[in-house]
């Protein structure tokens, strides 16, 4: 007897279709009725503070042209390692809260939603596609007193949006450094620094690196350092929100 074709693709619609029906999406703020299949409801996500302009390097929010390609005075004197920055949204609520609940209070269900407003951000901004994302690694210790790490649980969802290999893996966190929260700006460099160490070969020349928050920028640039030195010819930053500098 011949098997007959499944559909593999009307299938799985099927299968959201029927689970739309069932849980229907809502609102992780508010508890009200999600829109556009998402669990934000369009209230919430116009109280987003969304950053119109902003440095093309780090990110961090300027006043100038929305059109003009800028770059802020730090990245001028101190150029980072990593090319360019694509941010969802200022570390501001209730961005800031559901980064924390995804965080310190274990709502995974945000990481898809945090994941799903910074993919539509990236559709509208995003020049060149990477070969691969790298989610910024935990050490072990804090990966086990978690029990998850934030930003691949972003990445996840954003690989299969993009359909890009997710590097999991590839970079480790070597050393338990305290924890950058915790620490003023000018100490974090310092910090991270030989903090991550590379473990295979890179799955490309263009690697994007993902978390949930940017600040200074020196867990990423330390990340950016080693993947340029061994062979990466540009690294981009994708993170949902940036904090701002005078602000910390």
């Amino acid at each position: 007897m011949t098997d007959l074709p499944v559909n593999r693709k009307g299938v799985g619609r099927l299968t959201g279709v029927i689970g739309r029906m069932l849980f229907p999406p809502t609102c992780v703020i508010c508890g009200m009725d999600g829109d556009a299949g998402q669990d934000m409801c369009d209230g919430c996500r116009q109280s987003l503070s969304v950053i119109d302009v902003a440095c093309t390097r780090c990110g961090l929010p300027m006043a100038g042209d929305p059109e003009a390609s800028l770059i802020c005075g730090r990245c001028i004197r101190k150029p980072p390692y990593f090319d360019r920055t694509y941010c969802g949204f200022e570390y501001r609520e209730p961005a800031d809260w559901l980064v924390q609940q995804l965080k310190f209070n274990a709502k995974l269900s945000h990481a898809r939603v945090l994941a799903g407003l910074l993919a539509e951000r990236l559709a509208a901004s995003l020049e060149h596609m990477p070969d691969a994302l790298l989610p910024v690694p935990l050490h072990r210790r804090r990966l086990y007193q978690r029990g998850f790490n934030q930003a691949l649980e972003i990445a996840r969802p954003l690989a299969k949006q993009f359909k890009l290999p997710l590097a999991y893996g590839l970079c480790r966190r070597s050393v338990d450094t305290t924890e950058q929260s915790a620490l003023p700006a000018k100490k974090r460099a310092t910090n991270v620094r030989a903090a991550f160490t590379l473990h295979g070969e890179l799955p490309g020349k263009h690697v994007a690196i993902v978390d949930d928050v940017m600040t200074t920028g020196a867990t990423v640039n330390e990340i950016a350092r080693l993947l340029k030195r061994n062979g990466a010819e540009s690294v981009q930053v994708w993170v949902v929100a940036r904090a701002v500098l005078s602000k910390l």
